[in-house]
């Protein structure tokens, strides 16, 4: 199968398109015929050796977490597919190697759910992981009717879901960003207010009394601003921010779920929440997607286009 690759940790250079074998089918997993994956910041860090703490890395590694692409083969033990069917999933096993930018991944079942009917292959690759993280996080933290919400970085990949995520379960959010991507965050259903400067004001300005939870996805040192912007006993978490502990928060980190996936799903067929897609770029210009990434102003997820 055709496949992008690493052999060393670094930067986007790194990266090569080259032959490897097809990936062995566990009998709890699935061979996946891969349509289209997608970068998440994660992913170039793992490529910069920043997990290697953590996780091991088997080389040549294969990037990628994020799937959209259809069953070809199953596994001695999977009811839960069939051969045919388009799936969509967050593919993170216990070590880096078999990742999704590549023609064929096998992917353990607990990872995939069917594709929400509704996107395209591409649109699909770009959920899992982004959706999977928003969903996970505002779950932990309660988010619920009636709840108030600042997200942090909320024209993100994550926060863009977060948003959306919580206005579907009746929450009014709030959400940091840009000025220029204010109108995009209204559109999103959140009431924008800048990043840095004057954000502590404008929160109070919206909120007098604190809103109730926090949502960090973004990181530096924003989660510390939570005591001036949150009510008495507002909920903190944070994908970004390991120190969040110290303020009474929760770091998170998303996990590979299928019902979870599946609830993703419905929420984005029944229209109440929409995947952004910002660029689609071939499997042979994979490097140029990561560096684009890697800049940190991109307005929905990058996405490569496998088959």
């Amino acid at each position: 199968m055709r496949a992008i690759a690493y052999s060393r940790y670094g930067g986007p250079d790194v990266l090569e398109l080259t032959d490897l074998p097809d990936p062995k089918v566990g009998p709890d997993s699935v061979l996946v015929r891969v349509r289209a994956t997608s970068v998440n910041p994660v992913d170039w860090k793992v490529r910069e050796g920043y997990l290697d703490g953590i996780m091991d890395t088997v080389f040549p590694a294969v990037p990628g977490w994020d799937v959209a692409g259809v069953v070809e083969q199953i596994g001695l033990d999977t009811p839960e597919l069939s051969v045919g069917d388009e799936v969509y999933g967050y593919v993170r096993k216990d070590v880096v190697s078999g990742g999704t930018t590549a023609e064929l991944v096998a992917a353990p079942v607990r990872t995939l759910a069917r594709k929400p009917a509704s996107l395209s292959f591409e649109e699909a690759a770009a959920a899992p992981l982004a959706g999977l993280t928003a969903y996970q996080a505002l779950r932990r933290l309660g988010v619920g009717e009636g709840d108030t919400v600042l997200v942090h970085n909320a024209a993100g990949g994550v926060g863009t879901f977060a948003v959306q995520i919580a206005r579907a379960w009746g929450a009014r959010v709030i959400g940091t960003a840009s000025p220029a991507r204010h109108d995009f965050v209204r559109s999103l259903g959140a009431e924008p207010v800048p990043y840095g400067d004057g954000m502590v004001e404008a929160v109070r300005a919206l909120v007098p009394d604190g809103v109730d939870v926090v949502a960090d996805f973004v990181g530096g040192g924003t989660a510390r601003t939570t005591p001036q912007v949150g009510a008495a006993d507002v909920r903190l978490g944070s994908i970004a921010d390991a120190d969040v502990a110290e303020l009474g928060g929760t770091n998170f980190w998303v996990r590979p779920d299928s019902a979870d996936l599946a609830a993703l799903g419905e929420l984005i067929d029944s229209g109440a929440v929409t995947v952004h897609v910002a660029e689609v770029f071939p499997l042979e210009e994979t490097a140029a997607a990561h560096r684009l990434s890697a800049t940190g102003h991109v307005q929905g997820k990058v996405v490569i286009r496998v088959a």
